[in-house]
């Protein structure tokens, strides 16, 4: 009875320390570096990817193990107990759980975090088979506290993908920090990463000029007439719209073009990329940089131009941003 009573203490101890080290795991890897090897094929890489992009999963999993085993260690302690003092009534089977207390939180909780607090992708790596096998042995258990925190959600508003986004900003930032400080990154890289990061989702109707505030110039202007109106508004660039139509853009001009070109600025007159106008920055900025233009107009759904923006107005903001 004694050695199966040491053997359930172990064991709940074990699972203990394996849960508690693997939430910890889960919260300290690298996400970028599971994403590198999720995509070059790792199985395990992508399944340990999913539980970090589903934390109620993995939350729920460490709970039900932490509980297990912490069900086994107190049976294990009241077996011992019963056996090693039979007759001493419940005060000796309530004082053993006090006193072994500091010695299964040392070995069962604070020493295996900080091992996985310093080391969560090679440690989670070697558990990860193991914790895979135990989130499918407790769905029947986990689905109750998965229910219970989408109603959470749901009184509270708050979604956890956004949560989780946030940590996820953060801990870029930090990839961003630990970059720099170690020569990998320049600090005009760092900005430039933070800014995109910080300005990815913001909606590029933002950075744009309305169709009243916009210099244009017609579609039979001079070189000289263009060149003036690029001077009084200091742009690189110009929209061109047909004689009378002010707003019917056809198209725009490069002031470098013009001045360096011999013939007429109508036949140096470049196609306007259409972007939509609930598009984001980033999403604005690849399409000016792929189609190799300057200039795009956005669009309403019913395909009317409402705004234009330059790469100017997309570049800038990067360089600006607090990431």
């Amino acid at each position: 009875m004694i050695w199966l009573s040491i053997l359930l203490c172990l064991v709940g101890l074990a699972l203990s320390a394996f849960f508690s080290g693997s939430e910890t795991g889960f919260y300290r890897v690298p996400r970028v570096r599971l994403q590198i090897e999720a995509h070059e094929g790792n199985r395990l890489s992508r399944a340990l990817l999913w539980l970090t992009n589903h934390p109620s999963v993995f939350v729920a999993t460490s709970l039900v193990g932490n509980n297990v085993a912490n069900y086994l260690t107190s049976l294990a302690i009241v077996m011992a107990v019963g056996y090693v003092y039979a007759g001493s009534g419940v005060t000796a089977e309530m004082l053993a759980p006090i006193v072994l207390a500091p010695l299964l939180f040392v070995y069962g909780e604070l020493l295996p975090k900080n091992i996985f607090f310093y080391r969560p992708h090679g440690l989670l790596r070697a558990c990860g088979p193991l914790f895979l096998l135990c989130v499918l042995l407790f769905v029947p258990v986990s689905i109750l506290l998965w229910t219970a925190s989408w109603l959470l959600e749901q009184l509270a508003g708050q979604s956890p993908q956004k949560l989780h986004g946030q940590l996820a900003r953060k801990e870029l930032k930090r990839v961003l920090e630990e970059g720099q400080e170690a020569g990998i990154l320049w600090p005009s890289q760092r900005a430039l990463a933070q800014g995109i990061f910080a300005l990815a989702d913001q909606p590029v109707e933002a950075f744009a000029t309305t169709l009243a505030e916009v210099p244009a110039v017609s579609e039979k202007a001079s070189s000289a007439e263009v060149l003036q109106v690029a001077r009084q508004n200091q742009v690189s660039a110009l929209p061109v719209h047909r004689p009378g139509a002010e707003g019917n853009f056809i198209g725009y001009l490069k002031v470098a073009d013009v001045y360096l070109g011999e013939t007429s600025p109508r036949q140096r007159i470049r196609p306007l990329v259409e972007i939509p106008q609930q598009a984001t920055h980033l999403a604005a900025l690849m399409t000016l940089q792929s189609a190799n233009q300057w200039l795009a107009r956005l669009v309403n759904q019913a395909g009317k131009t409402v705004a234009i923006v330059t790469v100017d107005q997309l570049y800038e903001p990067l360089f600006r941003a607090d990431g």
